[in-house]
């Protein structure tokens, strides 16, 4: 764990708290999750205050007094979290020339391997955690890198980031990641294919049977083998159920007194003038630079409803981190979606509705709140941690080695990809075709900001809403036309298994896998990333459940695993 800078520490004085209290009387005091195995359901219980208040033990207490002893429990529960250890995949010390990390911004030579010195600039800055330390960093170009001060940061809600972990990402050489890195050459080939027309395209047979024959792939299967109805979806069941895209991005939605129908600018796709990025080796060296501008995309004059990987790309590219997910619970509100059957205001209370605790401007803000925790949860394990390299850089790996210009390591699987031989056979090179002109982002990969934030929205949503309702008691459900100018009814049989909680997990596949579908990301990114997510936000949800006045019991709602928990 990276030390707290010195200019950021206070001494402590007048200690309320007795030195001496033992850790048995603390847990006495703040209560222990019990499970509920009856009914199969995780409890988290509430904070002492919060109990003692329901029984009116507090009544003589004061204000201010109450105030600091929640803020108190509250610290005192969180600092009695195990600090986990953060385990790496070990690349930064296997290879000297760091052909395993992000290095993107900083100096590279001619085959994309970066200056060893300017490396060790960034080490240095990250191990101090010096502010000035982080403007002496040897830079490639101008483009800077994005906050690897936000990792160092506290939060006063919920578990300090430094404290929750992620496991190691896939190493360069394993089968993981070759894996992985089949499934975004694929994707970058799928990119103007529509999602409903995966079962007819004739291509994608065979990425399904690439996928699907990969010693080491993590993505969904029916009977073992990636079929079109799984390609390229999410990890929980609700991802598998209905139309690609969620629900939530693609119904007409009501801001306050505005009504907005949900088109989206997308990019033009390739055979109507669009275009794919970094696939020659001089702009795929200048973004590895950092050497901007690298230029715009090409939109489409009409804007439409999300039809495939490359409409999901351009909303992925500049949308506003929390957008999907308080789109969604703008739409749930609008349409009386149910509450939590544990909300206080869930059809219980004869002369009182929710509202700054319990009703909609609580729900609202909080989805923005958690988004911000949940980028310094996971930009602590990009810079600090992993420093896991990107699928551009990664592309690289796969030219050079192909072209023998270089030996690096890779698994072979990667190596003799029939995806890999197809974008060569495209565009004469081996580099991973983007569709953002600057290629990723100027931060590692691992974990993925989208991802964790919508990991943490997600959750958000689900613990306000009754995330077992069917949606379609709710609404039709519906996809794009082929053109994306307008919705259709979804024929397919599985309509009726399509649920609040299932959509929300969607929405969270959508955005996270729509960054795999721009060649920005992994997959292991995305679906360990929602878990950190999902972990933040029932870290605040706990710290905010000793604040209420109501009668409380907690959230009741199925995590991203599939267990169901109490918070």
């Amino acid at each position: 764990m990276s030390p707290i800078p010195a200019h950021k520490i206070t001494p402590v004085q007048n200690r309320d708290t007795p030195a001496d209290e033992s850790r048995r009387d603390f847990f006495a005091k703040v209560g222990v999750a019990a499970a509920a195995a009856a009914v199969g359901v995780m409890v988290i219980e509430a904070p002492a205050a919060a109990q003692e208040r329901d029984a009116g033990a507090s009544s003589s207490i004061s204000r201010v007094q109450q105030s600091f002893e929640i803020r108190r429990n509250a610290a005192l529960r969180e600092r009695n979290i195990p600090s986990p250890p953060h385990p790496t995949n070990g690349d930064e010390a296997r290879y000297p020339n760091k052909i395993g990390n992000y290095s993107k911004g900083l100096p590279h030579n001619a085959i994309g391997e970066v200056d060893a010195a300017a490396y060790q600039s960034l080490l240095h800055a990250l191990s101090t955690a010096a502010p000035d330390d982080f403007e002496n960093i040897t830079m490639g170009g101008t483009v800077p890198l994005v906050d690897p001060q936000s990792g160092f940061a506290f939060d006063l809600e919920g578990t300090d980031c430094h404290q929750l972990a992620i496991p190691p990402a896939p190493a360069l050489a394993s089968a993981q990641r070759a894996g992985e890195a089949v499934e975004n050459y694929w994707m970058a080939l799928l990119r103007d294919v529509n999602f409903t027309d995966y079962a007819s395209d004739p291509l994608v047979p065979a990425a399904c049977a690439e996928l699907s024959k990969l010693s080491h792939f993590v993505g969904p299967k029916v009977n073992g083998k990636v079929t079109p109805a799984t390609l390229f979806r999410g990890f929980t069941p609700g991802d598998l159920a209905g139309p690609y895209v969620s629900q939530f991005l693609l119904k007409t939605v009501e801001f306050g007194a505005v009504t907005v129908p949900q088109f989206y600018n997308c990019y033009l796709p390739l055979n109507a003038g669009g275009k794919d990025y970094l696939i020659d080796a001089a702009s795929w060296h200048a973004a590895m630079n950092g050497a901007g501008p690298f230029g715009k995309n090409i939109l489409d004059s009409t804007p439409r409803h999300m039809r495939n990987g490359r409409d999901l790309s351009a909303y992925v590219h500049i949308d506003v981190l929390f957008e999907a997910y308080f789109i969604a619970c703008l739409w749930l509100a609008d349409n009386h979606a149910p509450l939590n059957p544990g909300n206080p205001y869930a059809n219980k209370s004869r002369n009182q509705v929710g509202f700054g605790t319990f009703g909609f401007p609580h729900l609202k803000a909080l989805v923005a709140e958690v988004a911000t925790r949940a980028l310094k949860a996971v930009w602590h394990q990009k810079w600090s941690v992993h420093r896991a390299l990107r699928p551009e850089e990664f592309g690289g790996r796969v030219h050079y080695t192909k072209t023998g210009a270089a030996n690096y390591p890779l698994h072979h699987e990667i190596l003799a990809s029939d995806a890999v031989s197809r974008v060569f056979a495209r565009n004469g090179t081996y580099f991973l075709p983007h569709a953002f002109p600057e290629g990723c982002p100027q931060h590692p990969a691992y974990g993925a900001g989208h991802a964790t934030v919508a990991g943490a929205c997600a959750t958000i949503v689900k613990a306000f809403f009754d995330d077992k309702v069917p949606l379609a008691s709710l609404t039709q459900i519906e996809q794009p036309s082929d053109d994306g100018l307008s919705l259709v009814p979804y024929a397919g049989s599985d309509a009726g298994q399509i649920t609040v909680g299932g959509e929300m997990n969607k929405i969270a596949a959508n955005v996270g896998i729509g960054r795999n579908h721009a060649g920005v990301h992994w997959r292991s990114d995305y679906q360990e990333s929602v878990l950190l997510g999902e972990k933040i936000a029932i870290s605040i949800l706990s710290d905010q459940r000793a604040t209420y006045n109501e009668k409380f019991d907690g959230f009741t709602f199925t995590k991203f695993d599939g267990t169901r928990i109490t918070v």
